[in-house]
């Protein structure tokens, strides 16, 4: 079915346009909405109220013109933070007109009340290179030259800037003055060169976002008239309203941004950048979302057949906050639909968690926890579809359960484990949320951010996993210890996987200066390990601990082995490792002489520890002098 059919034309729900003016915010093929310079003339023809954002960016960088600063700044980040928004709120709150923003001028001049002439660029890549060669050499002359006839404003993707400047430098033939001290400005946070002021809305935390775009949007004033609206009243459930009371918090969903937030707070530690033009298409598909909807977002005129055909359930937001309700290849086009789905969620799980929903109907150990779980929720949860395809399930064939996730059962499957991710709650130790992730450990990770972030200290459980992932990746054996560190090598070929030959040990917790501490690297709010081969400044190597890495070495440390989970990983660590082995070496060969003990130059012997494993799986280092002939 390719959509609902049409309803009776003359039929209009009472909030018909806001649903349709939040609808072009979702992830469509055309989302002119997202782009600041169509909003204007989009809430003219929908004739609503804007969805408001907070932009403590735009006070500072308003203040910062304000306060008669010199120079320049500099409107940075990537496609859809937001800096053309940036660049028209500062031209509004410094007298600019709203018709003069929007005529065709790439380049505008503003004059502000101090008198200085403002120059704005609200977006360097639609300039031709004449053009941007004109504007950047302006912003030299005002930055690094004391020129302050003018004040420059740029608004600018960080590569397209930095390609500019690149470009422009080989054309004078040098090297841009200002194009590495802003390389270096982007990736460590550091400030910019000269008179040129940067804000960086790249930085901004990707939670904080979430959960206010989820708020602006929930809590929008245009909802108020679902209140009146036919299609809830006499009991019928209206998909729309009722994602949008979950987001709310309704029904005991109190957990589900906050969840959500574990969620892009990880994959932003992952490395991957979440806009908040791909934060307002989550929050737009979690509420309208539907398969067969149009473009696979619902419309209030999609409602009454949504309800005739029974599939409500189809519409669940904790399907469309993965993307479930679009076609594969459009949602994986979203860096945030292809960040949540690396989350593996609906397909991995456990077997208690599968066990109750495939048993929990009719076994009565678990009709307790099945009722309050799963039984509870009849909108999502034990819905009657769900339960006729359990049952065909369950009195079919054997061969029958072993069809593709295609089959009905194995797809209301995936949903029901999706759901669970998000409705479990905080203490129900049987079934721990993370297990249906492919981050068991992410809580893990997370809790230790926080702790790091506070100085507190962290779970030693944490510790021992991690000193113990470490040693069986840096020997490649099986051994369980978590008080020391073994730095192994297999006699000179680091990136070997098995590694016997103990070149030092350490201790796990830094202690007098030598062993591992662990902290929190404030560049990229990550847990970073360092680990420190003897005292003093420059004996100790760094490694930084990403989500995944983290959950690369708790899984080693409960039996994984390294290569099943990520060869990446894998590889990394063993990077880490030849670091290790190398900073080893340099320390050994500044020690004075006559306090070298692994050599017996007289007696032409070399003296080396093998690293033995005990009954009980704890490893040791055992001396061994092999003579060398003479």
């Amino acid at each position: 079915m390719n959509g609902l059919a049409s309803v009776d034309p003359g039929f209009a729900p009472p909030a018909s346009a806001w649903v349709r003016f939040l609808r072009s915010y979702g992830p469509t093929p055309n989302n002119l909405n997202l782009f600041d310079e169509y909003i204007t003339g989009a809430l003219n023809r929908a004739k609503v109220a804007p969805i408001t954002l907070s932009s403590p960016q735009l006070d500072k960088i308003v203040a910062h013109v304000q306060s008669g600063a010199r120079g320049g700044l500099l409107i940075a980040g990537t496609a859809g933070d937001g800096k053309t928004y940036h660049c028209r709120g500062l031209w509004a709150a410094v007298g600019g007109a709203p018709k003069a923003w929007a005529d065709a001028n790439l380049v505008k001049e503003l004059t502000l009340p101090d008198g200085r002439v403002a120059v704005f660029v609200k977006d360097l890549s639609e300039l031709r290179d004449e053009q941007s060669d004109e504007v950047l050499m302006m912003l030299e002359r005002c930055a690094l030259e004391g020129d302050d006839s003018k004040f420059m404003v740029i608004a600018a993707n960080h590569g397209q800037m930095l390609e500019r400047l690149r470009d422009l430098g080989h054309r004078q033939g040098r090297e841009h003055p200002l194009r590495k001290p802003l390389q270096d400005a982007f990736l460590s946070g550091g400030n910019p060169p000269g008179r040129l002021a940067l804000f960086d809305l790249s930085r901004i935390g990707h939670r904080d976002s979430l959960v206010e775009v989820v708020r602006a949007v929930s809590e929008h004033s245009e909802w108020k008239n679902c209140s009146s609206c036919s299609l809830q009243a006499d009991g019928r459930v209206c998909p729309i309203f009722e994602n949008r009371r979950r987001l709310l918090g309704g029904g005991g969903e109190v957990a589900f941004v906050r969840r959500l937030g574990d969620l892009v707070d990880i994959a932003r530690l992952n490395g991957w950048h979440l806009p908040v033009r791909d934060l307002l298409a989550l929050t737009s598909n979690m509420i309208l979302g539907h398969p067969l909807a149009k473009e696979g977002l619902m419309a209030c005129a999609d409602i009454p057949k949504i309800q005739a055909d029974g599939s409500v359930e189809q519409a669940s937001l904790y399907g469309n906050v993965f993307g479930a309700n679009l076609p594969a290849r459009r949602a994986m086009e979203r860096p945030v639909f292809k960040a949540l789905a690396s989350f593996g969620i609906g397909e991995e799980s456990t077997s208690r968690a599968d066990g109750l929903l495939v048993y929990g109907h009719d076994d009565g150990k678990l009709a307790e926890s099945f009722a309050r779980l799963v039984g509870s929720d009849q909108v999502y949860g034990a819905t009657p579809g769900f339960l006729s395809a359990l049952e065909r399930y369950l009195e079919g064939e054997e061969t029958a359960r072993l069809e593709s996730e295609t089959d009905e059962f194995m797809e209301r499957l995936v949903s029901q484990r999706r759901r669970l991710f998000f409705t479990l709650p905080d203490g129900e130790a049987a079934y721990p949320y993370w297990g249906m992730t492919a981050f068991r450990f992410g809580g893990d990770y997370l809790d230790t951010i926080a702790a790091l972030a506070e100085r507190k200290p962290i779970s030693d459980s944490v510790r021992s996993r991690l000193v113990r992932g470490l040693n069986r990746v840096m020997t490649g054996l099986l051994i369980e210890n978590t008080d020391n560190i073994f730095v192994a090598s297999s006699g000179g070929f680091t990136q070997s996987r098995v590694s016997v030959l103990c070149d030092t040990e350490v201790p796990a917790k830094r202690d007098r200066g030598t062993g591992m501490m662990i902290k929190l690297d404030k560049q990229t709010d990550r847990a970073c390990l360092d680990i420190a081969l003897a005292p003093g400044v420059g004996n100790a190597v760094s490694f930084s601990l990403s989500p995944i890495r983290f959950e690369f070495l708790c899984r080693v440390a409960i039996g994984a082995l390294p290569g099943s989970f990520s060869n990446e990983c894998l590889e990394d660590m063993l990077a880490f490792k030849a670091k290790l082995l190398r900073k080893a070496e340099v320390i050994l060969d500044m020690r004075p002489a006559g306090e070298d003990d692994e050599a017996g130059i007289e007696d032409h012997s070399i003296k080396l520890r093998f690293i033995e494993i005990e009954q009980h799986g704890l490893g040791f280092s055992r001396p061994v002098t092999v003579r060398i002939s003479a």
